[in-house]
């Protein structure tokens, strides 16, 4: 007698369900899914301006343990909060081919487990910096993750087209940190530099959203290309590339740098300046992203010249 099939037996339906694709992950792969989470190229710069920050605090070298004890403690704050995004934006994410790979946009996470990832390492974090470091730079960090993942994420993103401009503020605390880390403090010339990476990421982002405007515009997410058109966020960018220009200038101008520095600031600002008007006068794709990437190496060159004017100069 044939073997009747039985339809309502499907070994491989039930072998996905008992044992789930997140459950037969190898662990070096679920390693670089909780990595991904912490966005880690953008982490590295902002803890890179962190760094800085804490040099530029004190004429003399900082104490290499406070260093260390505050980098890793502003990389596990800063990691919680890109985590937190990525949870929050997951079908955002899934939607836009940059974004689309990410772990939480393929499902490849819980949210449970992004929680706790987060939890955890945000928690160890705050930790490392109350215990090792200072307070100050504790709660000053705890807020700029609070300004990123709640205030920017949450409310500013999906609501107004100005939310890279107004939650701008958090993605530009990093040097403030790291001043509060050495010093305990945070003057005048730390908060100058808060204000440089402030004027720098509208530029820098709307470059991005202009050659993914395709991206965006199925994202959802009222960028200001798709809300106010291309022609418009072009001359915003040359506007905010050329107060950036005057922003640089403010080191110089109140003694915390040399000739070395200015000369840097100048050149490196009349390269994004280039670019900024090229965009404005003669836009493509092209150039929107090759302006996006000058724009990470044009503040990494910028901060590195401060660091190493500040040495020649002392």
């Amino acid at each position: 007698m044939a073997l009747k099939t039985l339809p309502w037996i499907d070994i491989h339906a039930h072998a996905v369900h008992l044992f789930p694709m997140t459950s037969l992950v190898t662990f070096p792969n679920r390693i670089a899914q909780y990595w991904a989470l912490t966005k880690p190229r953008v982490t590295q710069l902002a803890v890179f301006c962190a760094v800085i920050g804490m040099f530029l605090s004190t004429p003399d070298l900082p104490d290499w343990r406070r260093v260390v004890s505050a980098t890793i403690g502003i990389w596990l704050l800063a990691g919680a909060a890109f985590a937190v995004n990525c949870l929050v934006e997951a079908e955002i994410d899934s939607r836009m081919s940059r974004t689309a790979r990410r772990p939480m946009a393929r499902g490849e996470i819980t949210v449970v487990q992004t929680l706790t990832f987060s939890g955890v390492i945000g928690g160890l974090g705050m930790w490392i910096l109350y215990v090792l470091v200072n307070p100050l730079t504790m709660w000053l960090t705890f807020a700029t993750f609070v300004g990123y993942a709640v205030i920017y994420t949450m409310i500013l993103k999906p609501s107004t087209p100005q939310n890279i401009v107004i939650g701008g503020l958090s993605g530009a605390m990093p040097p403030a940190l790291g001043w509060a880390a050495i010093a305990n403090d945070v003057p005048m010339q730390a908060w100058i530099l808060v204000m440089i990476i402030f004027v720098w990421t509208p530029p820098h982002f709307w470059a991005l959203a202009m050659y993914r405007r395709d991206d965006y515009a199925k994202s959802g997410l009222p960028m200001l290309p798709i809300t106010h058109g291309m022609k418009f966020t072009q001359f915003q960018v040359l506007l905010y590339t050329i107060a950036l220009f005057a922003t640089t200038m403010l080191p110089f101008a109140v003694g915390m740098s040399g000739w070395p520095y200015l000369l840097c600031a100048i050149i490196l600002g009349t390269i994004f300046l280039s670019y900024a008007w090229r965009i404005y006068r003669h836009y493509t794709d092209r150039l929107a992203h090759k302006t996006f990437m000058f724009s990470i190496v044009y503040l990494s060159l910028l901060f590195a010249a401060l660091l190493i004017d500040h040495y020649l100069t002392f």
